[in-house]
């Protein structure tokens, strides 16, 4: 088993910060209307249904980014396409502090908050593209572990909105993003592992049935990742009247459960199987989604979502070890596309949640819903797996060790 030096050493790690950094702040900026969701809803006196549809505009319009942002990076290099991003999200900002004065501007800077949600494929591919196949899963865990911009939202952004107003969170939030754009400069170099393609050849993977099958398993594992990161404080202050700060307290020990747990996700994916992996964690959103829906206390309710997120996290890892390995001369673009179904999954729960809220009186049929979902999905891994395992990944999901020359960029197995 290779140590963390060793895998570092396979790879350049300054643009591995630099990857993951960017997506930190860009996964925090994505969430921002999320964690000062209950700020925003009492300003303009919002229904269950129309909080839920605010909090997943964004998301939802991070998701339909992310795909052409994938596609730019393959042109212009992950590096420029990142750095090119952050720009934009800084002048988005302006928007949010300078115009943002009802509910209809706050759904226009919805949209614009869906662009720091579209750095999801660049950022990965970007910190992975210089490790070699056996330690892509701990390198993607490492630059994934982003989604912990999820924890800096909900922990700075009540207080500060409480502080000085919402609208004025918005332009803290583009002064902040100078710092990863300035280490996205100076310490990122561009991986060597891009190939030149048409665009067909980049665009393959919508027209496979593997993307397919990856970006459902995204759904219940991003999905749920993103979807509950940005209702959670809407949950907690509707279900437990814990103030609005509070709220976002208590969503960060869930949401820094889940971006951590990633990393360790990556890493045992690498060593057991992203496959094994998954099943295992699919397993267990189950239960928590299951255990959820009877909205146990406050403490046991926290507790639960730890767990669930732990899950969640861990399968985002997992399933991204597996990504480079059947995509590996066009990953930002496979990852770009899995990523975007993935975050659609994460824009419809919160509407679910609200639906729910409203026309049931409580959150459960929401739950119940992802847990049948979830269920499914893991049925169709168990039938996908025989499939995958000896064309293009070893046995449980780790990676193969040998590059079939007669196919350029597909995996065939080793000899045993």
């Amino acid at each position: 088993m290779a140590s963390f030096k060793t895998v570092m050493k396979s790879g350049h790690p300054p643009t591995l910060f630099a990857a993951f950094l960017y997506f930190d702040f860009c996964f925090a900026i994505w969430v921002l209307n999320g964690a000062m969701g209950p700020f925003i809803t009492e300003t303009y006196k919002l229904s269950p249904a129309q909080t839920g549809f605010m909090i997943s505009l964004p998301i939802l319009a991070g998701a339909l980014m992310r795909f052409p942002l994938g596609v730019l990076a393959q042109y212009i290099g992950r590096k420029n396409a990142a750095i090119t991003e952050m720009c934009v999200i800084i002048l988005a900002m302006g928007y949010g502090y300078f115009i943002v004065s009802s509910y209809n501007d706050v759904l226009a800077m919805g949209v614009l908050l869906g662009i720091a949600g579209a750095s999801f494929g660049v950022a990965l591919s970007l910190g992975s593209g210089w490790f070699p196949p056996e330690h892509k899963g701990l390198a993607m865990g490492i630059a994934g572990a982003g989604n912990s911009g999820t924890v800096l939202a909900v922990l700075f952004a009540p207080p500060l909105a409480q502080a000085y107003g919402w609208q004025t969170t918005y332009a803290f939030a583009g002064i902040v993003m100078l710092l990863p754009l300035a280490v996205m400069i100076v310490l990122a170099k561009e991986p060597p592992d891009c190939e030149h393609q048409s665009l067909k050849e980049h665009i393959s993977c919508l027209f496979t049935k593997d993307g397919w099958a990856f970006s459902l398993i995204y759904v219940i594992t991003f999905g749920g990742f993103v979807g509950l990161s940005n209702f959670l404080p809407t949950f907690f202050y509707e279900q437990f009247s814990v103030t609005k700060v509070e709220a976002g307290r208590l969503t960060m020990l869930a949401a820094f459960m889940g971006s951590g747990i990633r990393i360790v996700g990556g890493y045992f994916a690498d060593r057991m199987g992203g496959i094994a992996v998954l099943s295992v964690v699919l397993l267990a959103a189950i239960a928590t989604f299951l255990s959820l829906m009877a909205t146990p206390s406050l403490a046991v309710t926290t507790i639960l979502f730890m767990l669930c997120f732990a899950a969640l996290g861990a399968g985002n890892g997992a399933l991204f070890q597996l990504v480079p390995l059947r995509w590996p001369n066009n990953t930002a673009v496979a990852g770009s596309m899995i990523g975007e179904v993935g975050a659609l999954g994460g824009a419809i729960l919160p509407n679910v949640m609200g639906l729910s809220k409203q026309y049931s009186g409580s959150f459960s049929m929401g739950f119940i819903g992802y847990a049948v979902f979830t269920a499914a999905v893991l049925g169709c891994l168990m039938l996908w797996q025989r499939k995958w395992v000896g064309a293009w990944v070893g046995p449980r999901g780790k990676a193969l060790n040998t590059i079939d020359e007669t196919a350029p960029g597909q995996l065939r197995p080793a000899a045993v």
